[in-house]
C-alpha cells in the first residue's frame, strides 16, 4: 500500500463513495445487505485513504453470545483500480485490531466458497475455515444466533481468528 495512505472510521460524507466501491464488488444479491449493513449505526466502518481518495472498506460488528464477546468483519471490499495492493489485507488487520482493543475473545469473517481471493487474504491474516462441528464446539446450540449476526448466507464458509 501506498505509504501515504491511511486508515480512519468512515464519516456520512463517505456514503456515496462507499456505495459506489459496494456496487462494484459485489454481486447485485449482496449490492442491497453490504448497502444497509455500511449505513446502519451498527458496529464501525474503517476505511482506506490515499490522498483523499477513499480505495477500500471494511465493516465492523461485535455481538454477544453466551456472555462472551465475538467480533466479525462483516464486509470488505477493495475499488478495483486498487486491488492486489494489500488493502484488504490491510483493512482486515485493522479490523482485527480495532475488534481486539474492544475485548473480543474472536474474530469472525464469512465469504462465498468460490471467493478464493477472500479466502487467501482471510487466511493470510491468521483466520482459519471453521466447520459447522467447529462452530457447535464454541457455541453449542446458539450457534444458530452466532449465524444471524453474522448474517450468514447459503454458499459461503466461515472463518475464525483467536485474539
Amino acid at each position: 500500500m501506498n505509504p501515504k495512505s491511511s486508515i480512519r472510521q468512515a464519516t456520512s460524507s463517505d456514503r456515496a463513495k462507499l456505495k459506489e466501491i459496494i456496487d462494484v464488488s459485489f454481486p447485485r444479491f449482496f449490492r442491497y445487505f453490504a448497502s444497509h449493513s455500511v449505513n446502519s449505526e451498527e458496529g464501525k466502518v474503517l476505511v482506506t485513504e490515499t490522498k483523499g481518495v477513499i480505495s477500500g472498506f471494511a465493516k465492523l460488528i461485535e455481538f454477544n453470545i453466551g456472555g462472551h464477546n465475538y467480533g466479525c468483519i462483516l464486509w470488505i471490499a477493495v475499488y478495483p483500480s486498487c486491488r492486489r495492493r494489500g488493502i484488504a489485507f490491510i483493512l482486515t488487520n485493522a479490523g482485527i485490531e480495532y475488534l481486539k482493543n474492544d475485548g473480543v475473545q474472536a474474530v469472525f469473517a464469512s465469504t462465498q466458497r468460490r471467493n478464493s481471493s477472500a479466502q487467501a487474504t482471510l487466511a493470510k491474516a491468521g483466520f482459519r475455515r471453521m466447520g459447522f462441528q467447529g462452530l457447535w464446539r464454541v457455541f453449542g446450540w446458539r450457534v444458530f444466533s452466532f449465524y444471524r449476526e453474522i448474517w450468514y448466507a447459503p454458499g459461503e464458509i466461515v472463518l475464525m481468528h483467536d485474539c
